[in-house]
């Protein structure tokens, strides 16, 4: 009888064995940011001992992710997902994809870096030990990832001592099989551009004869260069200019058309505000400062995020037809700011106008060439736009966000030399 259960307990999965390994590590971020290095410190937990046939589970646990969230942005509850791979070797040879969720806390600036456990499968084919050691692994945060690989050779982290059983005989060689969770997080591109397929309508010009108030403008294409506080981002994204006159100045309202992303993670309220300059061509000179109010409630991932209508008042500051086109816009994200500039310009709108006093006339922005905005007639910022109104990528489109929180991922500690 104890013979028999010893055979039983040798056949069966014993307990998890967990191993600790150190390993100098080059991590590649998002395009712009230098490449860094570190030391990753990482935690293998796998099954003592199991038989051919099984099939068990491993655990990828970093003790250390050799890196700091730098002093450029917080990063957001569950923004991160960590995916990587274990070499098995000995007996039996293979990659083991491993994947943890994308869980983790609120990352303050200049805080240690968090990521969650990894976890995989693999079936076992052949008896005999069967190592497992570290490899390659990628951070995915909003959407862009920072990889990182192994620069010396790394220790194995767990053993498995496998017996003989009915799945397989002595001698076999087969890769594992990865986690079917352990596929590449979403690797959508922050450069993705929004691309109206509407055709544009003639833009409307008011006639104070007629008694026209309400003025359409046409969408326009807007392709936008952006400038991040870690590098630089390009983006197109169809926007209108609408006007509705209001004495001798008009209430203008900017809208931003068409989904061209969801959020890629969860949004804090009240983190992103967008505004622009409007810009004035003809008869009048100067811009038009327009901006909506922040997001009101929070954005879970993979919800669209809206950007509101942006309203401003334009007083003219000549008389005759003046034009409108989309300019600069600004985009105040998470505590930092995205600057956008149009690489080509193109009117939306075009206003009969009469020269107001202190208008936008003069040609030199900032001294009297920038007419007020940011109000509407009645003193208050508009609210969110309509759903029609579509949404943009932020964080990840004209906000260039996405790549400024990809590259918060992996600013390494010094402790090693670099290679």
């Amino acid at each position: 009888m104890l013979g028999a259960a010893g055979i039983l307990l040798a056949a069966a999965a014993g307990p998890a064995r967990a191993a600790e390994v150190s390993y100098a590590t080059h991590c590649v971020p998002p395009a712009g940011i230098t490449p860094v290095d570190g030391t990753t410190k990482v935690e293998v937990t796998a099954p003592a001992t199991a038989k051919v046939g099984d099939t068990v589970d491993v655990v990828w646990k970093f003790v250390q992710a050799a890196s700091k969230n730098p002093d450029i942005i917080d990063l957001p509850a569950n923004s991160v997902q960590p995916s990587g791979v274990l070499k098995a070797a000995g007996a039996q040879t293979g990659d083991i994809a491993v994947q943890g969720p994308r869980e983790n806390p609120a990352i303050p600036k200049g805080a240690a870096m968090t990521l969650s456990d990894m976890k995989g499968t693999v079936k076992l084919t052949a008896p005999g030990e069967v190592t497992l050691t570290p490899d390659a692994y990628t951070v995915n945060a909003m959407s862009t990832d920072t990889r990182c690989t192994p620069t010396e050779t790394v220790p194995k982290a767990a053993t498995i001592e496998v017996s003989a059983g009915d799945g397989g005989s002595p001698g076999t060689s087969t890769s594992p099989t990865p986690s079917d969770s352990a596929s590449q997080p979403g690797t959508s591109s922050p450069s993705a551009s929004a691309s109206g397929s509407e055709s544009a309508s003639p833009s409307e010009s008011a006639s104070d004869g007629t008694g026209q108030t309400d003025f359409t403008g046409k969408e326009v294409e807007v392709p936008y260069a952006c400038k991040t506080p870690i590098g630089d981002k390009s983006a197109t994204s169809p926007v209108q200019i609408n006007a509705k006159k209001n004495g001798g100045s008009f209430d203008l309202t900017v809208q931003f058309k068409k989904s061209v992303m969801d959020s890629p993670a969860d949004i804090p309220k009240d983190s992103v505000k967008p505004s622009m300059e409007v810009v004035l061509g003809g008869s009048d000179k100067g811009t038009v400062h327009v901006e909506g109010p922040t997001n009101a409630s929070d954005i879970k991932s993979g919800d669209p995020i809206a950007v509101p209508d942006l309203t401003g008042t334009y007083k003219p500051g000549a008389s005759g037809r003046s034009t409108l086109s989309p300019g600069v816009l600004t985009v105040k994200a998470l505590g930092t700011t995205t600057t956008c500039t149009p690489t080509r310009s193109e009117v939306s709108l075009t206003l009969d106008t009469t020269q107001q006093a202190s208008g936008a006339s003069g040609g030199t922005s900032g001294s009297g060439g920038t007419s007020s905005g940011g109000t509407s007639s009645s003193g208050g910022l508009a609210q969110t736009g309509s759903g029609d109104h579509g949404a943009l990528k932020a964080l990840g489109l004209v906000a260039g966000t996405a790549i400024l929180l990809g590259g918060a991922v992996f600013t390494f500690m010094p402790g090693r030399r670099t290679r």
